[in-house]
């Protein structure tokens, strides 16, 4: 049931047209809307390289694809259920958490999923500009960009590239969140289309997929790794999990425009477990194949498109690579950050505005230096994020379901002296609650990056930091539970 309508007598510092519920009138994602929302963004470089750090660290193929595989049916269920009030009520994530942390609390999840979100921004940004500098490279010659610019460790070259595909990313930012529908829905069956083109080739060049397919893996009785496959899987599970945490929060940005709640619960399960399995499983194949084409495994499908050969097969390659890296980044990594910073002050800032400065930031983090060390990208990036993302999401889904059974009071999310005004704004049980279940994760975080030594008990810490998510998510969700029911108790 949809419960949507608009708010009476709202507080104009908390409400303007981006953030304010959506009606059934404005309700356009259908099933494939959603479907399409999830294979645009799942269709992207990372996604494709995920399974490499796997097989790295020892899996064999079929481990690394079933570990992906495992993540995201994990992942779907917060998915699900955090989009469930987006859909019901037509508000934001920002505005939901309003509920949860208070009128102003809702400004620290917000916040904290916005600057996980201008990270992805600029990862994706740099690939986009990455494949557009290999497959020049083509034409002009290798090395074409000359040498490194100081700090910056990249050419002007590249520099251009990474900015020129920035640029590109504005214009689509400039018409708005329904052009992101659109964009979507028509990106969705095109790279769907690329990835099978590239595995069929992938499969006819070598006369089949490689030796990688029929590699063993690491952890087999006999193998160097052999009895250690869980000490690399939990830790795996949990980057999986996180590769998609982010969106697991502010789902309910997109969630607010689904028809209806089979739309949204349908559309993103159709659309994000099997596509990240299919193209896991892809990056897999033509990963392998490549060691026969080219005598080396080829990991990055930029470096690959860019050893096919010339003429049509660079505009295609360039295009499909393109259309990819928009499609998620636009989706995931700019809705979200916009609508954090509208909460912040939605009579000054708009969804472009807001879209902007994250483009902004996304260039000032210099993406390329995250993305040098694989094993460093999912240990340290993906899991160190989902320790803090993991118990924001734990306590919106307690919140919500356990403790207001689905009912929200629209007048008071838009209002400074309803029910969700707490202490000043702030709801002190969902911040002691999610300071406290981030707690444990801290030196785990800390031993990864090597900031942490010889501390007393820290080999415990590094195997909790395996489960990162898990931990948050649990520990948080069921402190806000015993904190607001206590509070309760001792409110007069």
């Amino acid at each position: 049931m949809i419960a949507a309508r608009s708010p009476v007598n709202p507080d104009p510092s908390l409400i303007n047209e981006d953030i304010q519920p959506t009606l059934e009138g404005a309700r356009h994602w259908s099933v494939v809307h959603m479907a399409s929302l999830w294979v645009g963004m799942v269709v992207c470089v990372p996604t494709y390289m995920l399974a490499a750090g796997l097989i790295s660290q020892g899996m064999s193929w079929g481990q690394a694809v079933v570990t992906i595989m495992l993540g995201n049916l994990v992942v779907l269920a917060p998915m699900i259920l955090n989009g469930h009030p987006g859909t019901k009520y037509g508000v934001p994530f920002p505005v939901l958490a309003r509920a949860a942390f208070g009128i102003r609390g809702a400004h620290v999840p917000s916040l904290l999923r916005a600057l996980v979100a201008c990270g992805w921004f600029g990862i994706q940004t740099w690939v986009g500009g990455a494949a557009i500098y290999q497959l020049a490279g083509i034409w002009i010659g290798e090395g074409w960009g000359g040498a490194p610019i100081g700090f910056l460790g990249i050419n002007a070259a590249q520099l251009l590239c990474f900015l020129a595909f920035w640029g590109l990313q504005l214009v689509i930012i400039y018409k708005g969140i329904e052009s992101i529908r659109i964009f979507e829905t028509y990106a969705a069956p095109f790279l769907i289309l690329m990835g099978v083109a590239l595995l069929g080739w992938a499969y006819v060049k070598a006369g089949g997929f490689g030796d990688m397919l029929s590699t063993p893996s690491q952890f087999a009785a006999g193998q160097p790794k052999e009895g250690q496959f869980f000490s690399v899987f939990f830790p795996a599970l949990t980057a999986m999990v996180g590769f998609w945490a982010t969106l697991s929060l502010n789902i309910p940005d997109f969630t607010r425009y689904a028809k209806s709640q089979r739309d949204q619960v349908l559309g993103q399960a159709i659309g994000l477990p099997t596509t990240m399995t299919l193209f896991a499983f892809i990056g897999v194949a033509v990963t392998s194949a490549t060691t026969v084409i080219f005598g080396e495994p080829i990991w990055d499908p930029t470096v690959l498109l860019g050893k096919m050969g010339g003429g049509i097969s660079i505009v295609i390659s360039l295009l499909a690579l393109s259309v990819a890296t928009l499609s998620t980044n636009i989706a995931a990594n700019i809705v979200s950050p916009a609508n954090a910073l509208i909460n912040l002050k939605p009579q000054k800032i708009t969804f472009r505005m807001g879209a902007y400065v994250t483009a902004g930031i996304g260039i000032a983090i210099m993406p390329w230096k995250l993305l040098a060390d694989p094993t460093g990208y999912i240990f340290t990036w993906l899991i160190g994020y989902s320790a803090l993302l993991g118990p924001i999401g734990g306590i919106l889904i307690a919140d919500y379901f356990l403790l207001r059974k689905t009912e929200l009071d629209i007048d008071a999310l838009y209002r400074r002296d309803g029910k969700y005004q707490y202490q000043s704004g702030f709801n002190v049980a969902a911040l002691v609650a999610l300071g406290l279940a981030i707690l444990p994760n801290v030196p785990g975080f800390l031993a990864q990056i090597g900031v942490l030594h010889g501390f007393p008990g820290l080999s415990f810490f590094q195997q909790l930091y395996t489960y990162a998510w898990f931990v948050g998510f649990l520990l948080a969700g069921g402190l806000h539970l015993l904190f607001s029911r206590l509070m309760k108790e001792t409110t007069p």
